[in-house]
């Protein structure tokens, strides 16, 4: 092999896969022991504390404690020094089968009351699992069959969290510290190198820093308020999809924000997702009693129903393809909010499509076209489809066999039709049918759903929907829901990560900023950026009135894709001085252009969802 070859490939470091604890049986055995381990270092240390629950989650595990004093950040190393010796003392894991009197005479033995609630729970066989003679707990395994397995550069303790015991706030205030386990330390430094770039891209962080949007405590957790900056990029995204539904036949409509709850009864959502929505609103406390009130919508698709049935309908004018970015209200818990991923009032690039169950799968390849064409114009690549069927053994679904059959069939067939890439979950379907749903992998490999399209046969049921069909009788439509973006919120959030908050230049609030050497330059410079306003083109003119270097920094720091430096040379050439930014690249010096040339190249890249 020549040098340089082998050089080459000594620079390309080797991809560190780092799989969810769901996909590895190693891990799930790992992070089980290894959480044991943490809670027999934790009873050793502050022989005060009890444990209660210690499951392992996607990228860790934890456990919860009742201590009568709080950990510290000095206690998370102490514990993690005594995990070490644990695992070094290579004690055998062994599993115990138990019948429910002795688990609880043992617990009662150490005196252990959130063990015995826990007990209650179980069905047998009842099993423990010990470490050594040292240890035991409740658990149902998997678990290594010695601590000598667990490598001890491979785990690391996290965090300190709050927890309420059985999560409700009713009951004793616990302690919860997280931790990460791995096969390897190479694996640990790699999931570290990420959450620490995931704390760089973070879209709370840069939200805030760009300017893009604000949570108030006088408004509420989990309702984002959006500035000026952060209400054209939503404005762009939603001009942007709506463009592209106009070409495919899609008709804009408004919904109120409330409506009757008999609404949300007839659609099923009072019966089925009630404990997602915000209370009811009653006039009083008969009307409260009698169920008589207005509820915050959680869903557009009961309205759109309403519109679709204010008449009706031939087979001529189906399929009829209703949209709108409509904002719906869920009752979020608090412990789950988190920045724009997560929130309690988010709008919806929502649209149902009522069509002849002929036109059904034709209209559905439609759809997929359109979301894998948005995805590609936001540079979203790293995606699969997930089919969210029902789970049979579930109550939570409406409908009948038949209709949930022909529904799923009519996704599977259209993904097969598309040779995409699939896999199925099991219980992931909506209560009123299933989903082809687009999950998305970002820079960090985490995965967040966008783009979902529904087949429901249900709510035309339930709303006794019907059409004229060629033959003069009457039939029954079926409806495809589906949100190319999801939410909006979400899909900023996670576009604010994806690009690190460098987005495309036809994305960028500010696409074009002029820097000027002096206010000698001011009068040119805001006439070019009158020019550029009038082509549509979102522009500003610097006038901090600080020096050239710190409008640079500025600039830099703002994430401006074009920044112009107008000196007197420029003014006297009618040209700009150009510095270039490219998500992930650094800052290019293009030198002077004509400003004639500079205005046509941004429109270029607004118009084709392009670069400068």
């Amino acid at each position: 092999m020549p040098p340089e070859e082998s050089s080459a490939s000594q620079d390309v470091p080797a991809k560190i896969n780092l799989p969810r604890t769901s996909e590895s049986e190693s891990l799930k055995k790992i992070r089980h022991t290894a959480s044991h381990v943490m809670a027999m270092a934790v009873q050793k240390l502050f022989p005060k504390a009890q444990v209660t629950i210690g499951p392992w989650i996607e990228n860790g595990f934890y456990y919860d404690f009742d201590n009568p004093e709080p950990f510290t950040e000095k206690d998370l190393k102490t514990i993690q020094k005594e995990m070490v010796k644990i695992v070094n003392r290579k004690l055998p894991v062994i599993r115990e089968e138990v019948s429910r009197e002795e688990a609880e005479s043992r617990i009662k033995a150490i005196n252990e009351p959130y063990k015995l609630e826990i007990l209650e729970d179980l069905q047998e066989p009842i099993t423990i699992y010990h470490l050594g003679d040292q240890w035991w707990d409740l658990c149902a395994g998997p678990h290594v069959e010695n601590t000598s397995e667990l490598n001890p550069k491979a785990f690391e303790l996290e965090s300190v969290a709050g927890a309420y015991w059985r999560g409700d706030e009713t009951k004793a205030q616990l302690q919860r510290i997280y931790a990460t386990a791995w096969e390897s330390p190479e694996q640990l430094a790699e999931y570290k190198r990420r959450k620490e770039e995931a704390l760089r891209r973070d879209h709370r962080k840069l939200g805030k820093e760009l300017g893009l949007f604000i949570f108030a405590d006088q408004v509420g957790p989990g309702l984002p308020l959006w500035t000026p900056k952060g209400t054209v990029l939503r404005s762009v995204l939603e001009d942007f999809l709506k463009q592209e539904q106009l070409k495919r036949g899609y008709q804009q409509v408004v919904t109120p924000h409330i409506a009757r709850v008999d609404l949300f009864k007839t659609s099923g959502h009072w019966q089925k997702y009630k404990e997602d929505m915000f209370p009811m609103m009653a006039e009083d406390e008969q009307a409260a009693a009698m169920e008589q009130g207005f509820a915050l919508k959680p869903m557009n698709c009961p309205f759109h129903i309403q519109i679709y049935k204010s008449q009706l309908r031939s087979y001529r004018e189906l399929p009829m393809r209703l949209a709108e970015f409509g904002t719906v209200y869920r009752y979020e818990q608090s412990g789950e909010l988190g920045g724009l991923t997560r929130v309690r009032g988010f709008t919806v690039d929502d649209s149902h499509l009522f069509v002849t169950p002929e036109q059904l799968e034709s209209e559905f390849l439609n759809v997929v076209d359109l979301i894998l064409s948005v995805f590609k114009s936001l540079q979203l690549k790293n995606f699969k489809a997930r089919l969210s069927f029902r789970d049979p053994n579930s109550d939570k679904y409406i409908g009948s066999d038949e209709a949930w059959e022909k529904a799923q069939g009519a996704i599977r067939r259209a993904v097969e039709t598309l040779g995409m890439n699939y896999f199925e979950g099991i219980g992931e379907a909506a209560f009123y049918g299933p989903k082809l749903d687009f999950i998305f992998s970002d820079a960090l490999e985490r995965e967040w759903q966008l783009g979902t399209v529904q087949v429901d046969y249900n709510l035309p049921e339930r709303f006794d929907l019907e059409y004229v069909a060629a033959d003069g009788s009457r039939q029954r439509p079926v409806m495809i829901h589906r949100a190319p973006f999801g939410s909006l919120e979400r899909l900023i959030g996670i576009l604010i990560e994806e690009y690190a908050g460098d987005f495309p230049l036809w994305l960028a609030p500010v696409q074009a900023r002029l820097l000027t050497v002096s206010d000698d330059q001011l009068p040119f410079a805001q006439e070019v950026v009158n020019q550029m306003l009038r082509c549509g083109i979102r522009a500003e003119v610097d006038t901090s009135g600080e020096h050239l270097k710190k409008q640079i920094r500025n600039g830099e720091k703002e994430k401006i894709p074009v920044m112009a430096v107008v000196g007197a040379k420029e003014v006297e050439a009618n040209s700009l001085s150009i510095r270039l930014r490219t998500s992930g690249k650094p800052t290019q010096e293009l030198g002077a252009m004509p400003v004639s040339e500079v205005i046509e190249r941004i429109k270029d890249a607004k118009l084709n969802y392009g670069s400068f």
